[in-house]
């Protein structure tokens, strides 16, 4: 007859029963299930260091961006006299002009998004903890800021390419 001992709450399956570890086969059964802290497991760790952490850096962004958005309304909020407003800019005068500012346009937005991918990268790096799937997320965000960044200096050839087709170059 096998005596069975009950389970803790927190034990995992391939985990021996709390109550039955000493020694040396408690040590091994830490090493096998991994990093703990305050006798929970891994990924528990993980989300506990999130809302630790991760709450005051939100509620910092949430402040900064606050900030941005005050002061952009205090500066735009200046009224103009109506005999003072510009007219409107003009039509492009030329092909030419437009594809430059479609050049501008795609290395602006590219160059915006690969920023994007470079700080969700980062921060995923930083929060993962040293596990390798999350290092890898990471540097896979990494690489695609990279291709982001290589587009976003490769625009301005595109577009000379494109006014040696419309005829405009």
């Amino acid at each position: 007859m096998r005596l069975t001992l009950p389970r803790h709450p927190r034990a995992r399956r391939r985990d021996v029963p709390t109550t039955a570890r000493t020694g040396r086969d408690a040590r091994a059964a830490a090493r096998r299930a991994g990093p703990r802290q305050h006798g929970l497991p891994g990924s528990a760790c993980r989300r506990r260091r999130l809302r630790r952490y991760g709450g005051g850096a939100v509620a910092v962004a949430l402040l900064v961006v606050l900030i941005l958005v005050l002061a952009a309304v205090v500066a735009f909020a200046q009224q103009v006299p109506p005999q003072q407003i510009p007219p409107p800019p003009p039509v492009a005068p030329n092909p030419a002009t437009v594809l430059t500012n479609i050049r501008n346009w795609i290395m602006g937005i590219l160059a915006g998004l690969a920023t994007v991918f470079l700080t969700v990268g980062g921060v995923r790096y930083i929060l993962s903890g040293g596990e390798p799937g999350e290092v890898g997320k990471a540097k896979d965000a990494f690489k695609h800021a990279g291709w982001g960044y290589g587009l976003a200096a490769l625009a301005p050839l595109a577009v000379e390419i494109l006014k040696a087709l419309v005829g405009t170059a």
